[in-house]
């Protein structure tokens, strides 16, 4: 008694993906992931930081 059966968890992924829909799911779930690895690093007194920098875009070949 009290604990969550197979129909209520069915029915919380539902009212998830409804809520959010399914492409924003991997998103919210790779953001939960980072919190998670940062807490983590924090918990064990580690400071490396992840550099969220967008990479270097090439130049475009077509000018000649």
């Amino acid at each position: 008694m009290g604990g969550l059966g197979a129909p209520e968890i069915i029915l919380i992924i539902v009212a998830i993906l409804i809520m959010f829909g399914g492409k924003k799911i991997p998103e919210l779930m790779k953001g939960l992931g980072r919190g998670v690895k940062e807490f983590k690093d924090a918990q064990n007194g580690e400071t490396n930081t992840v550099n969220n920098t967008t990479p270097p875009t090439t130049e475009d070949k077509t000018k000649v």
